[in-house]
């Protein structure tokens, strides 16, 4: 309790004592940082944060000595989310003056009264020394909401303290602790990030921070925060364990990836392999592993076992795009056609950067002469003129973009021309004139209609970075 009202009644009387910090501003730039400041205390508590923001810039830039002009634009930051964005301000205002978190409700209370003083009819003075009384039992009522379990009450509490009080470290990690226990992290990551800055040694804060960003597997972000922990004190037991778990697994699944980018893709496997043993608790670490194996082993051609651990891993992360498409490649290793497509529409589904293009462009003309065979070619002589000319029409085999565009609408033609022709009820009906593949060309005919590239569909123009490959006799 005694923190919370001290910083509350620190950084109210740095509010009050405005008019005393900027005395040494000349005449006409005081002005117009005090409107500046007041404007943007206006905006503020009227919930426009774009343009209270506007005004605290233009109060920096105005005067970048002033401590209070950065922790005003802190505390905007702060209302608007962006945590991150408010720490730089902090810092400043603590190095231009290390003191002004500082100090006593005693103290406080004694500043207030000296500028009560001074202005007695100072009415934010008054309003502040009564909200000291008010942030008191709002903390005393989310404490004891916390410790009932009532998780959801206690942040609702807290909303108004920290409201009152943004920069009060005990209510941030309060709230944080209830968002953990809500399943939240990224809310609780949140609030603890600014309460670094709120306390001269908050190892603490880093070494939960490091572990909720390791548990949402950003193991590069959680090393940066359990480093900043041991910057504090090197010999902090609890930082040093963390720090060594999560440096061991976070240098090897950067190996794992620079094997990859090198081709040495068995290594990499086996990287990946060391990884899930040294993190076996963490389901992300192990989706990801599988995920990636699952793209080396189609890189080495190993159809089976590539199929085996894709589709484990698609069964671990369900709208994993990569997987499918990897997955889609061990198809067609295997010769697996109707499946790999399968696959490549679903994996489109969770795609939200693949555009869709209309393959009625591509397939205005003869499935017969697409593939160069005669109207009476049986199946297997349909397979064969296929797989030649997928091999020639494969975009892997085109450098410039303009090729790759040209290769890949003539690779969709031949795998068309393919699915059609060797269907039967599909070929009955190009033959008698239809476009099986066309859902506008059909009159309610729906045989067939799961075979082949669907319309709107292509599996190269989805911004991955699949290759298909193909076995021929």
């Amino acid at each position: 309790m005694e923190s919370c009202r001290r910083t509350l009644c620190s950084l109210s009387l740095l509010c009050v004592l405005l008019d005393i910090q900027l005395d040494g501003v000349l005449g006409a730039t005081h002005v117009e940082i005090e409107h500046h400041l007041e404007m943007g205390r206006k905006l503020l508590a009227a919930g426009q944060l774009a343009e209270a923001l506007s005004h605290y810039h233009s109060a920096v830039e105005g005067d970048s000595k002033n401590y209070l002009t950065y922790y005003k634009r802190a505390a905007v930051f702060l209302a608007m989310g962006k945590s991150k964005s408010a720490l730089p301000d902090l810092t400043k205002a603590i190095l231009l003056k290390p003191d002004f978190l500082a100090g006593n409700t005693q103290e406080a209370r004694e500043d207030f009264e000296a500028v009560l003083q001074r202005s007695p009819d100072h009415e934010e003075a008054r309003d502040q020394l009564m909200k000291a009384n008010e942030l008191e039992e709002l903390q005393e009522e989310a404490h004891a909401t916390y410790h009932q379990g009532d998780y959801s009450a206690s942040i609702t509490v807290l909303e108004r303290v920290i409201e009152i009080s943004p920069w009060d470290p005990d209510s941030r990690e309060l709230r944080a602790e209830c968002y953990i226990r809500m399943g939240d992290p990224q809310k609780a990551i949140q609030d603890l990030t600014p309460t670094t800055k709120l306390r001269n040694d908050n190892r603490g804060a880093y070494l939960k921070l490091s572990m909720l960003h390791y548990s949402l597997g950003d193991h590069h972000e959680s090393l940066n925060h359990i480093r900043e922990c041991l910057r504090l004190d090197q010999d902090d037991k609890e930082c040093f364990t963390h720090y060594k778990q999560v440096k061991k697994l976070s240098k090897q699944l950067d190996s794992a990836e620079e094997l990859i980018e090198q081709y040495r893709f068995q290594e990499a496997i086996s990287k990946y392999e060391t990884a899930m043993k040294t993190e076996p608790s963490i389901p992300l670490y192990t989706n990801l592993a599988k995920e990636r194996i699952c793209f080396c082993l189609v890189k080495l051609n190993s159809a089976l076992d590539a199929i085996d651990v894709c589709s484990e891993a698609h069964q671990r992360d369900p709208r994993n795009a990569n997987v499918l498409r990897d997955r889609a490649e061990a198809f067609i290793l295997n010769q697996e056609y109707e499946k790999a497509v399968e696959d490549y529409i679903e994996a489109k589904e969770f795609d939200s950067e693949g555009e869709r293009i209309d393959l009625k462009e591509g397939l205005e003309g003869d499935y017969y002469k697409i593939l160069g065979v005669g109207r009476s070619a049986n199946k297997q002589e349909v397979i064969k003129a296929y797989r030649k000319l997928a091999q020639q029409w494969h975009p892997d085999n085109f450098q410039s973009e303009t090729d790759k565009k040209e290769a890949e609408k003539k690779f969709i033609d031949i795998a068309s021309a393919k699915e059609v022709l060797i269907d039967p009820e599909m070929r009955q009906k190009f033959d008698a004139g239809e476009d099986p593949l066309d859902p506008e060309s059909q009159q309610g005919g729906g045989g067939g209609g799961g075979h082949g590239w669907p319309h709107h569909f292509n599996p190269f123009d989805s911004g991955g970075s699949f290759h298909f490959k193909f076995q021929h006799n």
